[in-house]
């Protein structure tokens, strides 16, 4: 038997999985009408249009399946405000090398993956989100990277 495989994320990351799946839905009823229509125009085996309305129809429900799965197994983590670095928080460190500080927000994989870089979004399953996890403010955290190590400063945790 699998093992089943939870994915942790905050109830923002839930709803935005949620939202997304709404969305192709209502896209689904356009890219069946473009099919058909291409399906229309003959012979198959030359008809680019056909293939192309197919394959991102195909594209679009592989998405939404894959959305559903997230959705079922989601585990939905509500953060406590108890100081600590946590699924949900904000967390503010200082890099000890040239002193800059970052602010993000511990996310799960998924709500990272589709993020943009400058949403300031970091895995809790990163080196250096499971490196942060249970800190608190003025803890020292030394950061194992694959390709090297450094060392943070926990300056403000908020949720």
């Amino acid at each position: 038997m699998a093992e089943i495989h939870f994915q942790q994320m905050t109830s923002k990351g839930y709803h935005e999985i949620e939202q997304e799946i709404e969305d192709l839905k209502k896209q689904r009823p356009a890219k069946i009408a473009q099919l058909k229509a291409a399906r229309a125009l003959g012979d198959l085996s030359e008809n680019t249009e056909y293939s192309t309305a197919k394959r991102e129809l195909r594209h679009l429900e592989s998405r939404m399946r894959y959305l559903d799965h997230l959705l079922t197994y989601a585990q939905v983590i509500d953060p406590q405000d108890n100081g600590e670095v946590q699924l949900g928080a904000h967390v503010t460190i200082q890099f000890a090398d040239d002193g800059t500080k970052e602010t993000y927000q511990i996310v799960g994989k998924q709500e990272a993956e589709e993020a943009a870089l400058d949403d300031h979004k970091l895995s809790f399953d990163s080196p250096l989100g499971q490196s942060l996890m249970h800190h608190r403010a003025g803890d020292i955290v030394n950061i194992k990277a694959p390709a090297s190590s450094y060392r943070v400063t926990v300056k403000k945790v908020a949720l």
